[in-house]
């Protein structure tokens, strides 16, 4: 597919590469992505075919497929794509990181990769059908990395470490055997203080230092060699070469001074160098597999079997073998392990662990449960309505590995580094060495000193930073009902100036509630008693409002006949023999009712943002009905949304309000949240022009809702907010998923990707500077070798014990509750 001939000096060779395209029905369309990729810098020929739905462009080498799709998207068309996992061996710092990107993305076809140092595994995004698992693996081991298709969850679930490199087992092995060996070496050094001046002889050095050397140190050969091969360099390199050279001299010494007592060797150098640093990778090891901690909590969430109801009674299956439709049996204490509609029983049910809530549930008959919740002491029959990958676990699973995949737009300037990192520090060992050759004068002190340059510097630190902050405060965030999609995500998040609420549904409760019933006789059950019988067979929210009011307080609806609706202004009904309207004030005008008599509580209900329907009567002879009284309906405000609005506001963050409702009604909710502005009347389809609007004047725009009509605004915004309690529509548009409908979650939302994205900044501060400052102290002689491999070997220890600072981490509302138990945030739960 490669094309010989040569581009313009500095554009690299042509290539010829074919593009699938996806949503051309004719030749006008296929004449719009022609023309769409011409305009490309660097295309030189495009052939579009619409019979194969697939477009032939040569272009420069340098103009990425990522481009090339993302002007046929500008068009109006699909590149049409697929994602790749791999999980990869071998990797040891940022530089092996960049190396094997750059190998993916040289595949034909990939349009882009990302590697977590973190979790040591790709991702690749190529041309559908143009690069399959094996050839993404052969590309990985040319590039001297191990390369396998991913673990699946059940292999990671009853063995973690399979799928985190080397085992723990044989890493602390390896790391006791190095430090026996070289304690004996080190013991001399320590006595020295004291006075005590004692040294092994050289050939017993030379026996405890090379198993340590050759043996244990054996993988950093075999991967700086793999490296060499690769015209690259990497940690393992620095390390082999540093360690080799300590080594080396010392052997010169020990034929140079063959017999003499007190003779300078640096066996314990080369030794000790190669203990810390395996050292500080099993420690390294140890923290990395608790920032995947949340993910393993979540996997082993789902039971391997369950138990199904069927004609011949309960049976014990395997998990797998479940299907939708299925009746579970599900006994008190056990995990629920389908998501389903419970058909018999009642219960509470702890999902704690799926949206972060604390307090158990209570579930009954028509509710819904998800897989993985523990039932309390109920006995539950469940209609399994999704299993396996379509359960809201697995979901939830899958959206955590998605975010902690995924490479962070900050992450680019390490990229940049990483990639010139080890050979910079091969230069600077180099003029090292040199400069103290030439100025010093003592060849010993020139070469420890190199020695010290390589082994400190650490392309590691760089390469943890950032992955194992996004995992352990995306990892946290889930285990309390917190789903960051992705890495951009969660850096866009910290930088919300203005929050966008939509009204009903995720700042209320979405269910209007009969708020007051006043009748003009001052009879209210008898005012219920005809509203309730007009409303019985209707399924408007207002009629569920008035009839679940008549069955609280006791009251029998009448019978009603001749039942219909007046589209747009109510209903009416016979109903005792008198024909009964429920409608707003319009219909009321049309019978000519007198509304004198309650006209000061409608306005007063009004005011306050709820919506009034009257009750008139009259009889077939009657020319105009009699008013019986006023009905208000409110959508009541969720507790947790003053909390929210407050938390928000001390983050030093604008809240704003969208709705369809009138002006009255939303200036009668924001009043009670102290909401800064809001928009009121706006209709769906205008909602993402109100976000584009708060945008225009410099904010960082978040929206936040949970139906169809709030997923344009969700696009829209910044960053998107879903509450999980609403549509997958909305989800799918939304940045951030709250598994919970509770508005306090935006502000701790907001608080984690803040707190995670300040965990960056200060290992990528910490990991730069100790670079910048460790390597000068090096080379001007301010640091031993040993002194530089223990530096060295922690240093990525320290980066990744300050990402796991997040777990510690804990919304605003439990640490509230944790100091006054008596008295929470937010109200009464």
């Amino acid at each position: 597919m490669n094309q010989a001939d040569l581009a313009p000096p500095g554009q690299g060779n042509l290539r010829t590469l074919r593009l699938p395209i996806r949503g051309m029905t004719c030749s006008s369309c296929a004449g719009r992505v022609e023309k769409a990729l011409r305009q490309l810098d660097g295309v030189k020929e495009v052939s579009v075919n619409l019979a194969v739905d697939s477009a032939q462009v040569t272009a420069v080498s340098v103009l990425s497929v990522a481009d090339m799709a993302e002007a046929v998207r500008l068009a109006g068309y699909q590149v049409p794509t697929e994602t790749i996992d791999l999980d990869i061996s071998g990797l040891s710092c940022a530089s092996c990181v960049g190396r094997v990107e750059k190998a993916l993305l040289g595949l034909e076809g990939s349009v882009a990769a990302a590697v977590n140092l973190a979790t040591e595994s790709a991702r690749t995004t190529v041309l559908e059908g143009e690069a399959s698992l094996s050839e993404l693996v052969q590309v990985v081991r040319r590039a001297g990395y191990g390369a396998q298709a991913p673990a699946s969850t059940s292999e990671r679930v009853s063995n973690p470490q399979a799928h985190s490199g080397s085992p723990a087992d044989h890493e602390r092995r390896a790391v006791i055997i190095a430090a026996l060996l070289s304690l004996p070496l080190i013991i001399p050094m320590l006595l020295e203080p004291f006075g005590v001046h004692w040294m092994l002889p050289g050939w017993v050095q030379l026996l405890l230092a090379t198993p340590v050397q050759f043996w244990l140190g054996a993988p950093f050969y075999r991967a700086g060699w793999h490296a060499v091969k690769a015209r690259t360099g990497n940690m393992d390199l620095l390390v082999a070469i540093g360690t080799s050279a300590a080594y080396g001299l010392s052997i010169f010494e020990l034929v140079r001074h063959a017999g003499e007592a007190g003779a300078p060797y640096y066996f314990e150098a080369s030794a000790v160098i190669i203990t810390l640093v395996l050292l500080g990778k099993w420690l390294e090891g140890r923290a990395k597999r608790q920032t995947t901690e949340a993910i393993r909590a979540l996997q082993a969430l789902r039971p391997d079997t369950a138990r199904v109801r069927s004609a011949e009674g309960d049976t014990e299956v395997p998990i797998e073998d479940i299907s939708v439709g299925d009746h579970v049996v599900v006994r008190p204490g056990e995990r629920i392990p389908v998501d389903g509609k419970i058909l018999e029983g009642d219960s509470h049910v702890d999902e704690a662990m799926l949206t972060g809530e604390s307090l158990p549930v209570t579930k009954q008959a028509g509710d819904t449960v998800t897989g993985g919740a523990i039932n309390a002491e109920g006995l539950l029959l469940i209609d399994t309505t999704a299993v396996g990958t379509e359960t809201a676990l697995a979901r939830i699973i899958r959206l955590v590995e998605d975010a902690q995949a995924a490479k962070a737009p900050i992450q680019r300037l390490v990229d940049k580094v990483s990639a010139v990192f080890v050979p910079v520090v091969l230069l600077i060992a180099l003029v090292t060495f040199i400069a103290w050759r030439v100025f010093g004068g003592d060849v010993q002190t020139a070469i420890l000193n190199a020695v010290a340059v390589l082994v400190i510097a650490c392309p590691c630190a760089l390469g943890l930073a950032t992955p194992t902050a996004i995992m352990a405060g995306t990892g946290v965030a889930a285990q309390h009902g917190i789903l960051i999609k992705d890495a951009i995500a969660l850096e866009h998040a910290h930088r919300i100036s203005t929050v966008a609420f939509d009204k009903t549904g995720t700042l209320t409760v979405g269910k209007p509630r009969l708020m007051l019933a006043t009748a003009v006789d001052n009879d209210r059950r008898a005012l219920l008693r005809l509203a309730a019988a007009v409303q019985a067979g209707s399924e408007h929210p207002l009629a569920q409002a008035v009839l679940e009011a008549a069955g609280a307080e006791g009251v029998q609806a009448s019978s009603a006949d001749q039942v219909s609706a007046l589209p747009g202004r109510g209903i009416e009904a016979r109903v005792e023999g008198r024909l009964l309207t429920l409608g707003n004030t319009r219909v009321m005008n049309e019978l000519g009712v007198d509304f004198s008599a309650l006209s000061e509580t409608a306005e007063d209900q009004q005011r306050q943002g709820r919506t009034v329907s009257w009750l008139a009567a009259r009889d077939d002879t009657d020319k105009a009905a009699t008013l019986l009284g006023l009905l208000c309906f409110g959508d009541e405000v969720k507790p947790s949304a003053r909390q929210a609005i407050r938390h928000l506001h001390d983050l030093g963050i604008r809240t704003v309000m969208l709705t369809g409702d009138n002006r009255g009604s939303a200036e009668a909710i924001s009043q009670v949240l102290a909401i800064d502005e809001v928009f009121a009347e706006v209709l769906p389809a205008d909602k993402a022009d109100a976000i584009a609007r708060l945008k225009q004047s410099g904010a960082t725009v978040a929206m936040v809702g949970d139906g169809i009509n709030d997923a344009p605004a969700l696009a829209a915004a910044d960053i998107g907010i879903a509450m999980s309690t609403g549509t997958d529509v909305a989800m799918h548009a939304a940045g951030i998923t709250l598994m919970r409908g509770e508005p306090a979650l935006v502000a701790e939302a907001i608080d984690i990707s803040r707190r995670t994205y300040s965990k960056i900044r200060q290992n990528l501060f910490w990991a730069f500077v100790y670079n910048v400052v460790g390597i000068p102290l090096a080379a001007f002689g301010f640091l031993s070798p040993v002194v530089a491999g223990a530096a060295m070997a922690f240093s990525s220890v320290s980066v990744v014990s300050n990402a796991l600072l997040l777990k510690r981490w804990k919304p605003a509302r439990e640490e509230a509750e944790a100091r006054d138990p008596a008295n929470p945030p937010g109200g009464d739960r």
